[in-house]
């Protein structure tokens, strides 16, 4: 009996493999199966080699797996480039008068389903991406899975096409199903529903454009690049029932400016990019900390430098990000570790921007962006809660001043045009009423006297929002033989190989950093002291949340597991790594 099934659709861009994707992911989370998929694809139109794995269970899933148990290629690049993942015993579905291979080229390790796809797909569409829905049919029928969801799944999936297109996928699958029954009556997969209640699935850029359209955010504007493109498909399809003003400007410099302007005027706005986008933001981040301006911004990390991998994972802007802007002012930096983690961390993001009148940046990445996932539970919308922060009412404060020197140095925020509350907000260091301290007329003293005054003021924010951000913990058993460090989208595959671990006789738990700035240094240091074999993973080439570490708390960490091909980090990865370390007893230097 199979824990969980992986299928991978293979073909080349413009073949159908997103969409036929799609609908194995609806099918599997309308069975009652928690589901967690990833799609690879090339930066053309059509042409080049894509594939969308989809990965099922009863139980629920933290990553999209290691190896597949099925495949379906339209063309040999399938063959060539994905089956050495094919698991032992695995099941290639292919039409041979396509897809011609010889048994060398792979090795004997898989059984094969030749189907005629295109011939059986003819006799419904000329379409070619077709006889992806055959071949789904065929694979609804080895996992013993009820046509009936096929029905549903395909109904909602072309039911904006009309009737007729409906009735043709339906009978392409349902020639499919009927095939597999007949020819390869043998062949099945033990695989059973223990749940068939329905699962909520969501993509994690959806999730961040949901919850930011939950946490109030009324100003939406982009560039489009992925990883984050998708957030902006979100909120530009959502923007007129969700009284989203939505835009996208020529660049990402007018695209952070013009939300630090709808921000200073008291409406909550987002901004999402890439590294290579952000970039062009940094100095522009560094104007909202100036002008204590509130901004939720999403860095979908993916390969670079430069415009590097566009359709690839990374976790390599660590550094750019915290560096964004010259010299010191105060904003958060998180990393949510998952795609539910995504959507409330985005609200999180809004409270935090506005309560303490910072940036809050969000450092998501492709894999994680990308990906999609059946949730354990609907997102609890109902307790969501909005924190404004200080803004003033009318009449509430005398003599106005909108930079004011206060213990936790958050500042009384008005809006424009507000009675009474005038004030200065510029890009100049400032006094407490917004005047710009190089051009007054009381000279070198005063200015450096309030230079000093304000930049504590600002900087004071935060040890006041280290407080309020929960401290990482560890998760697994206090006396592992090794302890895993990871942050952001990593710690899947790590969880996932804390498992595999423990059924080979090796206890593992795992530190998943969420914040990064500010940083838990003293909970983040009293953890590591106490662990014994330490491996930090990260997918980026110089470990550079492995550097933060040793700049906070002056602990080393020698064992890592570093990727940078643009490639998610698997779980065998880090299972294999681990043992390499346990067999080795390779402690690492603590000063």
């Amino acid at each position: 009996m199979y824990e969980s099934i992986a299928v991978r659709f293979c073909g080349a861009a413009g073949d159908g493999i997103e969409s036929i994707g799609s609908i194995m992911v609806r099918t599997f989370a309308r069975a009652g199966l928690h589901v967690y998929a990833y799609r690879n694809y090339q930066s053309v139109i059509r042409g080049g080699h894509v594939w969308y794995q989809v990965r099922a269970s009863n139980e629920k899933l933290t990553s999209f797996g290691d190896f597949y148990d099925i495949m379906v290629t339209t063309n040999k690049d399938g063959i060539i480039y994905d089956s050495s993942q094919i698991r032992e015993g695995g099941i290639i579905i292919y039409d041979k008068s396509k897809v011609k291979f010889n048994e060398s080229e792979v090795g004997k390790r898989y059984l094969d389903m030749n189907i005629p796809l295109s011939e059986i797909a003819q006799l419904y569409s000329r379409i070619s991406a077709m006889q992806n829905v055959v071949a789904y049919g065929a694979i609804v029928e080895l996992l013993g899975l009820d046509f009936s969801i096929v029905k549903e799944v395909l109904e909602y999936e072309f039911g904006d096409k009309g009737k007729d297109i409906v009735e043709q996928n339906i009978a392409a699958a349902r020639k499919g199903f009927e095939y597999a029954n007949e020819v390869y009556e043998n062949i099945k997969i033990e695989f059973k529903v223990k749940d068939p209640r329905r699962k909520m699935f969501i993509s994690g850029a959806n999730a961040i454009a949901f919850g930011g359209y939950v946490a109030g955010c009324k100003f939406y504007a982009a560039y489009p690049m992925t990883p984050s493109s998708p957030i902006l498909h979100w909120f530009a399809e959502h923007s007129k029932k969700g009284g989203i003003i939505v835009i996208q400007p020529e660049d990402e410099i007018a695209v952070i400016n013009m939300a630090i302007g709808a921000a200073h005027a008291g409406v909550r706005s987002m901004v999402a990019t890439s590294g290579g986008g952000f970039a062009l933001m940094s100095e522009a981040v560094g104007l909202a900390g100036m002008t204590e301006t509130p901004l939720v911004i999403v860095e979908g990390q993916r390969g670079g430098p430069s415009t590097g991998l566009p359709t690839n994972t990374e976790q390599g802007d660590v550094r750019q990000v915290l560096g964004a802007g010259q010299s010191d002012y105060p904003k958060v930096v998180m990393a949510p570790r998952d795609i539910e983690e995504l959507f409330y961390s985005t609200i999180e993001a809004f409270n935090l921007a506005e309560k303490y009148q910072i940036p809050v940046i969000i450092l998501s990445d492709l894999y994680m962006n990308e990906s999609t996932s059946t949730l354990e539970k609907e997102f609890d919308i109902e307790n969501v809660k909005i924190d404004r922060g200080w803004i003033v009412k009318e009449g509430e404060v005398k003599d106005y001043k909108r930079y004011l020197i206060t213990e936790n140095g958050v500042s009384p925020r008005a809006l424009p045009g507000m009675k009474d509350y005038n004030f200065v907000a510029a890009s100049d260091e400032h006094d407490e009423k917004g005047h710009l301290i190089s051009d007054v007329l009381a000279g070198l003293p005063y200015m450096l006297k309030t230079r000093k005054a304000m930049m504590e003021k600002r900087m004071r924010k935060e040890q006041y929002i280290l407080k309020e951000l929960e401290p990482p913990t560890l998760y697994g058993s206090k006396n592992a033989d090794v302890t895993i460090i990871s942050w952001g989208s990593t710690r899947g595959a790590v969880r996932e190989a804390i498992k595999i671990l423990e059924r080979e006789g090796i206890t593992a738990n795992s530190l998943e950093i969420k914040y990064l700035h500010p940083f838990h240094a003293n909970e983040v240091k009293e953890i590591l002291i106490n662990s014994k074999l330490k491996l930090l993973v990260e997918n980026n080439y110089s470990a550079q949340v492995g550097g933060l570490i040793a700049q906070h708390t002056g602990i080393i960490l020698e064992n890592k597991l570093l990727k940078y091909d643009g490639m998610p980090i698997m779980p065998m990865e880090i299972v294999t790594k681990v043992k390499e370390i346990v067999s080795l007893k390779k402690y690492e230097v603590v000063k």
